[in-house]
């Protein structure tokens, strides 16, 4: 390219803004990267109708994403070739010096993109990833050769944690100087002093003060385990049956999940609360918040609670056991493993004195480690040394 990079210009591309972390990292690194130094333009996809969006955040944080509405999470070949076209004709209009992509479908047809159109540089994340639990093992299979052939024309793999670094290394994808770790970020002062809303949501919810509550955050799709939870319900709810058992999130598995939670005699014990807008009244009154999830990249749920000072208990999955140091933060437990599950919660339940050291430790933890201003600081980071050889070349 022949200008002199006075702002470099960046295609930050995500499959959709549905509820969850990486909707949050795009809209917040769009908002905020410096603007003396970045432009940003966001592009996104269709979420799908339970999924839920994130375009109110976008619209508060001033950001306007250009929506391709082929480009969404299931594979259709028409009209995932349709986006491909789109994507390439808006790099050639907007000529980014680095397109950077967001999960699965956007780091495919996002990168293939770029490369036909010419960009210099570019970026994928992988937040978490879809090579254990999500499709048959031929299918994974096939899904990690793309991968693979994708990382050697990928000018940075960046991974969440160093341990889904080397997970993804271990299968072949990207090479140890290509591939780096930066923590996802998010904004986490809201929940750094949530306990002044302490109380509220027991009131709504018409529960008693003392009695315990255990929660579960995030989208009701079958990767994150509900069932699994459901059960582990069942086994606290006999030992302790004062507790109650919040689902908050929506999605695909939502009316099977309460035919489940009645034959298991759980309906008058767990409340589903849908998506909500307001987290931090709800991490407020819990006691514990649950992971049952079969594959994870860092949770986003677990860094909220651990900052809003909620003991958790999560499966040891992906890049959790980076987050959680078991005995210290939390507890780890094993996938699918409903009596695991249920004995660490309680363990948490009944022993207040180490469930408040345990929050204390969670929230010294992730903060300021994963609060947006670290993200920010290594984003930029990493686009001034992908972008530096390229100014060099050009002053010669």
């Amino acid at each position: 390219m022949s200008d002199r990079f006075e702002k470099i210009r960046i295609c930050r591309v995500i499959s959709r803004l549905n509820i969850g972390g990486p909707g949050q990292q795009c809209i917040h690194l769009s908002a905020r990267l410096n603007g003396e130094r970045f432009e940003t333009v966001l592009i996104s996809g269709q979420e799908e109708p339970t999924e839920g969006n994130l375009r109110d955040l976008a619209s508060e944080r001033g950001v306007t994403p250009i929506y391709i509405p082929e480009l969404g999470r299931r594979i259709r070949i028409g009209a995932d070739l349709i986006a491909l076209g789109k994507l390439r004709r808006l790099f050639r209009q907007l000529r980014p010096h680095i397109v950077h992509t967001h999960t699965a479908k956007a780091g495919t047809l996002g990168r293939l993109a770029a490369w036909l159109s010419g960009v210099p540089v570019t970026v994928h994340t992988f937040h978490g990833h879809v090579f254990q639990g999500y499709f048959p093992p031929p299918l994974s299979k096939l899904f990690v050769g793309i991968e693979t052939i994708l990382a050697y024309r990928t000018s940075r793999i960046v991974a969440l944690t160093e341990g889904e670094r080397q997970q993804l290394l271990a299968l072949g994808i990207g090479d140890p100087d290509r591939t780096v770790a930066i923590p996802p970020g998010l904004e986490l002062a809201p929940f750094l002093s949530c306990e002044g809303l302490r109380g509220d949501l027991r009131r709504d919810l018409s529960l008693p003060p003392d009695a315990p509550l255990v929660g579960i955050v995030g989208r009701l799709v079958p990767i994150k385990g509900h069932r699994t939870f459901l059960r582990a319900a069942r086994l606290v709810a006999a030992a302790l049956p004062s507790a109650t058992f919040l689902v908050a999130g929506d999605g695909e598995l939502r009316p099977q999940l309460e035919v489940e939670a009645s034959k298991l005699g759980l309906e008058n014990r767990v409340r589903f609360l849908g998506w909500c807008r307001n987290l931090p009244r709800v991490y407020a009154d819990l006691d514990c918040l649950a992971l049952s999830s079969q594959n994870e990249g860092l949770p986003v749920s677990l860094l909220e609670a651990m900052a809003a000072g909620v003991p958790v208990v999560a499966t040891s999955v992906g890049g959790v056991p980076d987050l959680v140091m078991q005995g210290i933060t939390g507890f780890l437990v094993p996938p699918e493993d409903p009596q695991e599950l249920a004995e660490a919660i309680l363990n948490i339940l009944r022993d207040s004195t180490r469930a408040q050291q345990m929050s204390a430790a969670a929230r010294r933890h992730v903060y300021p480690r994963y609060d947006m201003g670290s993200l920010l600081t290594a984003t930029e980071k990493l686009y001034e040394e992908l972008i530096t050889p390229l100014q060099e070349r050009g002053k010669r």
